[in-house]
């Protein structure tokens, strides 16, 4: 099969190649996905850069990605979930940095799993589990929102604007920051938007008509911000600065999870979320993915189609 590799760690995104690679080897509780598309995320151009060698073992030749949305095309002894035929989506990092998504097949393990709704193109399916459930759990950390008003730190992007979308199924006033020329994005969504930088804390006020009762952060290095508009009692979560444990917060780290990809399905199913996709590369443009990716100005999700 046709995937993009690369050798060792490295920043220079220009030792990216595609290459033929053997298909992989199918566990027992597991199934082979042709991958329709694979979503883009930091994380993947981080990895390749070794900013989580201390965390995952790697084993070079590493396939980049860790979104996919794909078909069955064989399924393991162990995994009466599914069918060949099957359309499926997941996030589907394993314990080990190898076999990634950005390749005409992925072996996934059947606990990551879940079924591709009809409302989502392929593209779509693929850019939405992992900054979906990024946002997912972050929301899920913040407690009932129900009448409550909660700030987002960076609205506009893959994980933000997931994030307004499911606080809004929540019964949440949103105030989200993002650049101007996003403020319309971010009111289609269902928020309210503001410009970040000087005097936030001061216009988040003056928008929620005092303190907010929650915060979620997706940019990192807003922790006095934060701090400055919650309110007594407030619950905040980060994606982006583990120092928020220091001050009450939640830090958050998403792992594989089936049903958690499925109650994006059915949000999706049921017409409260939807995937803005930014641009989409064949293999032989993942660098260039990864370099759109890394200059931060992205509105929703860059995709890999092989």
């Amino acid at each position: 099969m046709r995937a993009v590799v690369y050798d060792r760690y490295s920043k220079d995104l220009d030792t990216l190649e595609v290459r033929e690679m053997p298909d992989p080897k199918l566990p027992p509780a597991a199934v082979l996905i042709e991958v329709r598309a694979a979503g883009v995320n930091p994380v993947d151009w981080k990895v390749m850069g070794g900013g989580l060698d201390a965390l995952l073992p790697t084993q070079f030749p590493v396939i980049p990605g860790w979104d996919v949305a794909g078909v069955v095309v064989a399924v393991g002894m162990d995994t009466p979930e599914f069918a060949v035929g099957d359309e499926v989506m997941a996030y589907a990092r394993k314990d080990t940095v190898s076999a990634g998504t950005f390749a005409e097949r992925v072996a996934v393990p059947v606990s990551a799993v879940a079924r591709k709704p009809a409302a989502l193109s392929w593209e779509e399916a693929g850019a939405l589990p992992l900054a979906g459930g990024t946002a997912l759990r972050a929301i899920d950390a913040l407690g009932d929102l129900t009448g409550r008003t909660v700030l987002i730190h960076g609205a506009a992007g893959g994980v933000g604007g997931f994030a307004v979308q499911i606080a809004a199924t929540r019964g949440a006033k949103i105030i989200g920051t993002a650049s101007e020329r996003n403020h319309d994005y971010i009111r289609s969504l269902g928020g309210e938007p503001t410009t970040y930088g000087e005097g936030l804390a001061e216009r988040v006020r003056g928008l929620a008509g005092g303190p907010v009762d929650a915060v979620a952060d997706f940019v990192g290095g807003q922790l006095d911000v934060t701090l400055d508009v919650l309110g007594e009692g407030g619950a905040h979560a980060s994606t982006a600065d583990p120092s928020v444990m220091q001050h009450g917060g939640r830090y958050i780290w998403v792992r594989p999870d089936g049903t958690q990809t499925a109650r994006l399905a059915d949000l999706a199913q049921e017409g409260h979320l939807r995937v803005e996709i930014s641009e989409t590369f064949p293999l032989d443009r993942v660098a260039d993915a990864f370099r759109a990716n890394q200059a931060g100005h992205t509105r929703g999700k860059l995709v890999i189609v092989p």
